[in-house]
């Protein structure tokens, strides 16, 4: 289902709203009560992980704007409930991890999540899901302690890092940055990533406990990258866009620019960049001087912005193998463009380091 240009205005309005980077004025200049499909902005706005965004800026529209009472007073509900109450639980799953690695002698660094939550305006609007840490190269260690002491099963079935379970919270344990069996370019970038990860002079408490962050240029490499892995292959949504945009709006003069963008051209990721950065001013109303860079491709950056806003909608969950692979080769053939805007080396080539990728760890399959 393709999204209908009135929705898709009034989403990225309502998105603006929510963000504090535009006001209910242009939001009704662009649209009108009739052409409004609140059950297709809800829908959207959960696919792209900005349901508490949009209550934020529907919030901010005049009485006579907003969807009726009985659908907004569900959308304040869902906030409360998937969101700023699981964004507590979520915090103090952490804060508890974190306390077991401090005692044993670890230190423990958080990974996107809430990591990127804390550059947000309001941290528990940000959806919370796994947590994502680096031990500072001493993940074998520290899981073999987590076994011993606290009986918790580590699963090893998982490229670049293990996964246990922590107060209901899926772990992913980090022993690289990035999945070096994907693609020939990782290589070389995971060595960059974990010189950068070495860097232990960033952190913050969470009730009371030491956790470390990454480096603001350890943080933006890392997010784009991941961005990008993800576009390529799966799709991304908006809500990994405002992950770059708010690291940018709050670490732009803590970022490392010129070293930045060397590693960007490096590793083919330039393109894919601009865009982000596009989206950010053009649709999302973020300050164009914040950013380093702003030149882009209009054509390719609506592209990228269709295929984000259209992501989620379809996918095969099906448990039959066959079936699944097919489903698997049709995503990846539909994504040539993406995967020719992102990667230097031949579809080939990649195809067949997919096929090793899946090999080496079947239960990737």
């Amino acid at each position: 289902m393709t999204l209908s240009a009135d929705s898709k205005t009034l989403f990225l309005n309502l998105v603006r709203l929510g963000l504090g980077n535009d006001n209910a004025t242009q939001l009704i200049r662009d649209s009108t009560p009739t052409s409004l499909d609140w059950d297709e902005i809800n829908d959207l706005a959960a696919r792209q992980g900005l349901s508490a965004i949009i209550v934020d800026g529907v919030d901010r529209l005049p009485e006579t704007f907003r969807p009726p009472k009985q659908v907004l007073l569900q959308w304040i509900g869902e906030t409360l409930q998937r969101y700023e109450y699981r964004f507590e639980l979520y915090r103090r799953a952490i804060a508890d991890l974190a306390a077991f690695y401090n005692e044993n002698g670890f230190k423990m660094m958080l990974l996107k999540g809430y990591a990127c939550s804390l550059n947000w305006p309001k941290p528990e609007h940000r959806p919370c899901g796994d947590i994502d840490i680096w031990l500072f190269g001493s993940q074998e260690e520290a899981d073999s302690v987590l076994e011993r002491e606290k009986r918790i099963k580590v699963d090893i079935s998982h490229h670049h890092h293990t996964v246990f379970y922590w107060r209901d919270f899926m772990v992913e344990n980090h022993y690289d940055f990035i999945n070096v069996h994907r693609h020939r370019s990782h290589n070389g970038l995971e060595d960059i990533f974990k010189s950068l990860g070495k860097d232990d002079s960033h952190s913050v408490e969470i009730v009371g406990e030491k956790v470390y962050l990454p480096s603001p240029n350890l943080h933006a490499l890392f997010l784009v990258r991941h961005a990008l892995n993800h576009f390529a292959s799966i799709g991304i949504n908006l809500r990994q866009v405002l992950d770059w945009a708010f690291l940018v709006k709050n670490h732009t003069n803590d970022i490392d620019w010129d070293w930045l963008n060397r590693m960007l051209e490096k590793y083919n990721m330039k393109d894919f960049y601009q865009c982000l950065n596009a989206i950010c001013i053009e649709d999302l109303g973020f300050e164009a001087s914040i950013f380093h860079e702003v030149a882009f491709n209009p054509t390719i950056k609506e592209k990228v912005l269709a295929d984000i806003l259209n992501s989620g909608q379809v996918s095969e969950t099906s448990h039959l193998f066959f079936k699944r692979m097919m489903y698997r080769f049709k995503r990846w053939k539909g994504s040539a463009w993406k995967q020719e805007l992102c990667f230097k080396e031949s579809r080939r080539v990649a195809f067949w380091s997919g096929v090793w990728n899946h090999l080496l760890k079947p239960s990737s399959i």
